[in-house]
C-alpha cells in the first residue's frame, strides 16, 4: 500500500524541474545524478543541499531511488509516467526525424505493402536504438481489393486477397465438395464486384444476411462465396507483426538480468504472445493517439524493465477501428519526447499510405 505521504505529494516548481532535470540527464548519460550535478545546471541556483532536500523528498514520495550505495539518484517507473503525462499533448516531431521518415518510407522505392512494414520496423529501431515492431491489419479487418480462388490438388483451394493497402494473404483450405475452377473463378468475381472495399469480416456478414432472403436461400454462388471466405478467414483473426532490433538489447546496460534477457528474447520469438501485448496497448491508446507501458505496468515479467510504446493506425471505412499498429520497445531509460512523436508520425503517415488516392505500388 502506498503512503499516506506518497500520496499526498504536490509538485511545487522546484521539485518539479528538479524531477524532470534528473530525468533528462539520466536518459541522456545513464549515470545516477548528484545534487551538485544539478546544482550547477539549476534556473534558481539553488545550493546541493537544497536539491539533496528536494531528492529526499522525492524519493520518499516514490519519484527517485538510489543504486545500492551511488550518492545519486534515478527516476523510477512513477517519476517517467509523472514525465510522460506532463509532455503527451506538447511534445511536436522535429523537422529531421520528420524528413528522415518520409525519405526512408516515401521517396525510396517499395514493391508492396509488406516490404513497407518491413522497412518501417527497421527505421523504427534505427531512430530509436530499440526494437522496432509493426502490427499489419488482421485479416478479417482489412480492406479487400481483389480475391482470387484456385483449384490445388487433393480437394485443396488455393485462396489469394489483395486488400487495399496492398498486402497479399493466401492460404490454402480444404472445403466439401468438388469445384470446378470456373465455379471459383464466378466466386472471386462475384465477391469482388459486389463487397470491394469492405473488410472481410463485413462481407461475411453480407452473404449471409443476403443468403437469409428467401429469393437467394438457395442461390449456390451465394453459398459457395461464404464457404470459401469462411475457410478463408478461419483462424486468422490476427494481423502479422513485423520486429526489428532484438539484438539492441544486447548493448543495453539496463538489462543485466540474464534470466529476464532470455525471457524478452523468447517474447520477441513467441509473435502471437507478443501480438497480443501490443493489442492491449493499442487498445489503450489515449485520445492523443499514444499509448505507452512504463516498467511495472506490464504484466509480463520480461517487460517489467521495459518500455512500450505504441500507436495505432485506422483507414478505409473503418476510421472507428483500430486495424494496426507502430511501436517501439525498449528499456525504461528512453527518449521518451523523441519516440512518441516518431511512433504517432509513423502512424499518421501509414492511414495516409494506406487510404484509397495513396496505395503502394504493388
Amino acid at each position: 500500500m502506498p503512503s499516506k505521504k506518497t500520496q499526498e505529494f504536490v509538485f511545487d516548481q522546484r521539485s518539479r524541474e528538479i524531477l524532470l532535470s534528473i530525468i533528462k540527464m539520466y536518459v541522456d548519460t545513464g549515470e545516477p545524478v548528484g545534487s551538485r550535478t544539478l546544482s550547477k545546471y539549476s534556473k534558481e541556483k539553488l545550493s546541493a543541499a537544497t536539491i539533496r532536500n528536494i531528492m529526499a523528498d522525492l524519493e520518499d514520495a516514490g519519484y527517485l531511488t538510489h543504486p545500492h550505495t551511488s550518492a545519486g539518484r534515478i527516476p523510477t517507473d512513477k517519476a517517467y509516467r509523472f514525465y510522460v503525462d506532463s509532455i503527451l499533448r506538447q511534445v511536436k516531431i522535429s523537422k529531421s526525424d520528420e524528413s528522415a521518415i518520409r525519405h526512408s518510407l516515401l521517396e525510396s522505392e517499395v514493391s508492396s505493402a509488406s516490404q513497407f512494414m518491413e522497412r518501417t520496423s527497421h527505421l523504427l529501431s534505427q531512430m530509436s536504438n530499440n526494437v522496432g515492431i509493426v502490427v499489419s491489419p488482421a485479416i478479417a479487418q482489412d480492406i479487400l481489393q481483389h480475391i482470387e480462388f484456385l483449384k490445388l490438388a487433393d480437394g485443396r483451394i488455393l485462396v489469394i486477397m489483395v486488400s487495399r493497402s496492398g498486402l497479399v494473404r493466401d492460404r490454402v483450405i480444404r472445403v466439401e465438395g468438388d469445384f470446378s475452377q470456373t465455379e471459383l473463378d464466378k466466386t472471386a468475381r462475384y465477391v469482388t464486384d459486389n463487397f470491394k472495399g469492405l473488410s472481410l469480416f463485413t462481407i461475411r456478414s453480407e452473404i449471409l444476411k443476403r443468403m437469409s432472403e428467401e429469393k437467394v436461400l438457395y442461390d449456390r454462388l451465394l453459398q459457395n462465396a461464404i464457404l470459401l471466405c469462411n475457410q478463408g478467414l478461419e483462424d486468422e483473426e490476427q494481423g502479422k507483426v513485423y520486429v526489428d532490433g532484438t539484438s539492441t538489447i544486447l548493448s543495453k546496460p539496463d538489462f543485466t538480468d540474464t534470466e529476464r534477457l532470455r525471457g524478452l528474447f523468447r517474447m520477441y520469438e513467441e509473435k502471437g504472445k507478443l501480438l497480443k501485448i501490443l493489442n492491449e496497448c493499442l487498445a489503450e491508446s489515449t485520445s492523443t493517439g499514444i499509448g505507452i507501458r512504463i516498467g511495472a505496468e506490464n504484466n509480463i515479467p520480461s517487460l517489467r524493465n521495459c518500455t512500450i510504446i505504441t500507436s495505432p493506425y485506422t483507414y478505409g471505412s473503418n476510421v472507428n477501428s483500430v486495424v494496426g499498429g507502430v511501436a517501439v520497445v525498449g528499456p525504461t531509460r528512453m527518449e521518451y519526447a523523441r519516440m512518441i512523436t516518431v511512433v504517432n508520425y509513423i502512424a499518421r503517415l501509414f492511414e495516409k499510405v494506406f487510404s484509397e488516392d495513396r496505395q503502394i505500388n504493388r
